[in-house]
């Protein structure tokens, strides 16, 4: 796609903005607690930007299977408290100190609580669970926090891991990030009463699409804006993250090359991370990075063929072509 038309096209999430409003109105609702630091934090994260694209995505795979009721706009929360939960608990983990250019809760607050308001959000997102009144959502949603924990675990041990291949690295990805897209694809499904066929293509969308979002993610560690990011370059690197730019890159480096980017993975220390963002442009390993997500957009476009074709299917399918021009 195009500078120009990413510029003079509305982005598909426009479509869904009165909805997403009703939404809002729902995190603000259900995020009262007695204990204001609960609140104050809370607030302070989800108010803090983001692309609310899981929520979205749940409304307007809604919107295509032509939904009628209201319980999206509690299940699309439900979603969000938990993305937001993960973060949270993911900040503490990896010791951040900025997110989407403002500093982090565990940054602003300490680790403590922000693990507890993280734990508090959990579990309101069951409470809120319960409303849909379906064991199905209950089921979805319970499987999904449960392999998104898994996920994080994993990552957790291939910290530092040089011999991480790709396979590996997909494994993690779609259990700590591609998980939740899936669990809101298959929600939305479930909720419009879709067929077994309707409701796996809606899920394998979602999987699809969380791997591309993730995936390009990892490539814009390295070739992003930091201002637009709100983020440095290299902070994967500095954390021992290995991710699929820097696979690419070891398989493909010189001998010296590779042992500069193992040394830096294996002690998180990056006095050499000008040489080694260069070495993984130069490699050509962001190219093939953004190829794979490009696979892996394309399969979810593909899973669109068996939706009724409206408005919302095609703002689906531009949702997957513009997440390949991201810049942020």
């Amino acid at each position: 796609m195009s500078e120009s038309n990413t510029t003079t096209q509305p982005h598909p999430l426009s479509l869904v903005a009165d909805d997403m409003r009703q939404v809002d109105a729902v995190i603000a609702h259900r995020l009262s607690s007695s204990v204001p630091l609960i609140g104050e934090i809370a607030h302070y994260i989800i108010s803090a930007g983001g692309k609310r694209l899981r929520p979205a995505l749940l409304l307007m795979v809604a919107g295509a299977l032509g939904y009628k009721g209201n319980q999206h706009f509690n299940l699309a929360a439900v979603v969000e408290f938990i993305h937001t939960a993960t973060l949270l608990h993911d900040d503490v983990v990896d010791e951040s100190t900025m997110r989407r250019g403002k500093p982090t809760a565990n940054e602003s607050f300490g680790n403590a609580a922000s693990v507890l308001v993280g734990d508090f959000l959990h579990s309101r997102a069951f409470q809120m669970m319960v409303d849909a009144d379906s064991m199905q959502v209950m089921q979805i949603l319970s499987e999904a926090t449960n392999i998104i924990a898994e996920g994080e675990v994993q990552q957790l041990i291939n910290t530092h891991n040089v011999d991480l291949d790709e396979a590996g690295y997909l494994a993690v990805i779609r259990s700590k990030t591609a998980k939740l897209f899936e669990a809101s694809a298959r929600l939305a499904a479930v909720l419009a009463g879709a067929d077994t066929g309707i409701e796996t293509a809606c899920a394998s969308y979602g999987r699809a699409l969380g791997t591309a979002f993730q995936v390009i993610d990892d490539a814009l560690d390295y070739d992003g804006d930091t201002e637009v990011m709100g983020k440095n370059i290299g902070d994967d690197l500095r954390e021992g993250k290995v991710t699929l730019p820097l696979i690419i890159a070891m398989q493909r480096a010189t001998p010296a090359d590779r042992q500069l980017i193992v040394s830096a993975i294996e002690t998180g220390s990056t006095p050499h991370m000008a040489e080694i963002v260069q070495m993984v442009k130069a490699t050509g390993a962001l190219d093939a990075t953004r190829a794979a997500a490009g696979q892996q957009a394309q399969e979810a476009i593909d899973c669109l063929n068996q939706l009724p074709q409206n408005t919302y299917t095609e703002a689906l399918r531009s949702l997957a072509s513009q997440l390949l021009t991201r810049r942020v």
